[in-house]
């Protein structure tokens, strides 16, 4: 693996002088980008026929949080956790808090649970019945208590809400129900916090979803105010879906609030990003770093969601992580002057063949200087695997 000396680094960054970048900036670029880590993505889990248990799968937030410190002490772009609740409640949130810090990372985004209880069947804030509606108004007001406890700034809300059959349930009520509920919601959140509103084209409902798609997501988010914003989670589009253009879309309407970074084949799969759509992913982030060299106004969450079955937990999170830090350094290649001139002559070619030449640049020589400047491991997958840290917790965790 030739690429992971320095002197790679030192010819990539001779080619990309001549062709007129700034690499010291780039690399800068680099070592400031950030994905949260989830912490159910270090947890057993399974599909819809069976939970497959994995040697040294944590069993706790207290292992989930070893294990993301591990990830960020490899790669240095994973300074926070996110938490799922119920899954992740402890007694002392101010503990946690504490312990997570101790472990060089902190608390992020916490989601709450809105499908696996059973009075959720037919719906959570969209449930015909109101005493199910206030349950889960109360267990997300719950959730912003947790926020302030942890010191996030981010609640991030999917429902499974929805109907399988025509007759079911009647959609402008359950549209107005939503409305209410998340109304009352975004009355609660406190300080600079934000809500951000996922949605999912289908499953577990297979005849409609309440919020099925990114407009209807945007249409709730615009009624609620500034604090609501979209969240983009990228297996949940109908197939073809261009998601680069909504992307775009929702950062010119300033309602781009995060994403939820995964990859699909025919629904919503949750395998490792860019491991079926890589240039894909390299598009959306193309469009990300389009508006900062805009100077446009972003503050986005940045979340891996996915589900580690075939893959090893800790192992598939580093190897996402390289992805998505690969795609957004490529993304950063693009010669931006050229692609605006092409685009104004009508030179189609060119303009796609521009795009090309920065998605098909090696870049790893550039992240792992970017990385050893950061304090971390230049071959973070390559580190985990010699490091024995699998090994270690699948005894102790046995």
């Amino acid at each position: 693996m030739r690429w992971i000396e320095e002197e790679s680094f030192e010819r990539l960054a001779e080619d990309l002088e001549g062709r007129g970048f700034n690499t010291s900036w780039i690399k800068e670029k680099v070592k400031s980008f950030k994905v949260e880590t989830p912490s159910w993505g270090y947890r057993d889990s399974g599909t819809r026929f069976a939970v497959f248990h994995q040697p040294g799968a944590a069993r706790d937030v207290h292992e989930c949080l070893e294990d993301a410190a591990f990830v960020h002490r490899l790669t240095g772009a994973c300074p926070s956790v996110a938490l799922h609740i119920p899954w992740d409640r402890v007694e002392d949130f101010g503990a946690l808090r504490e312990e997570a810090e101790a472990k060089g990372v902190r608390i992020g985004a916490i989601n709450p649970n809105l499908f696996q209880d059973p009075d959720y069947k037919f719906g959570s804030l969209a449930n015909p019945k109101p005493e199910v509606r206030k349950k889960a108004l109360e267990h997300i007001f719950e959730c912003i208590d947790i926020m302030e406890q942890v010191g996030s700034e981010v609640l991030s809300l999917w429902f499974a809400d929805g109907t399988d059959y025509p007759g079911q349930g009647d959609f402008r009520r359950r549209k107005a129900w939503m409305e209410e509920g998340l109304r009352e919601v975004y009355d609660r959140l406190p300080g600079k916090s934000r809500m951000l509103i996922e949605y999912k084209f289908f499953e577990p409902a297979f005849y409609h979803t309440d919020i099925p798609d990114w407009g209807t997501a945007y249409a709730l988010a615009t009624k609620l105010g500034p604090k609501a914003q979209v969240l983009v989670d990228t297996g949940h589009h109908p197939q073809g879906t261009n998601i680069e253009f909504l992307v775009a879309f929702l950062i010119s309407e300033g309602k781009l609030g995060g994403f939820h970074f995964n990859d699909r084949k025919y629904a919503d799969d949750d395998l490792t990003a860019g491991s079926i759509f890589p240039y894909q992913l390299f598009l959306i982030f193309n469009e990300i770093v389009s508006a900062e060299l805009e100077e446009v106004e972003l503050d986005l969450a940045y979340t891996i969601d996915q589900s580690h079955i075939a893959k090893p937990k800790v192992e598939a999170m580093i190897q996402t992580v390289d992805v998505l830090q690969q795609m957004y350094a490529k993304a950063l290649l693009v010669d931006r002057v050229a692609l605006s001139e092409a685009q104004a002559e009508g030179d189609v070619v060119r303009g796609e063949e521009i795009l090309r030449e920065a998605f098909s640049t090696d870049v790893r020589p550039l992240l792992a200087q970017a990385r050893r400047e950061l304090g971390a491991e230049p071959d973070p997958l390559g580190a985990y695997r010699r490091s024995g840290y699998l090994e270690r917790v699948a005894e102790e965790r046995a």
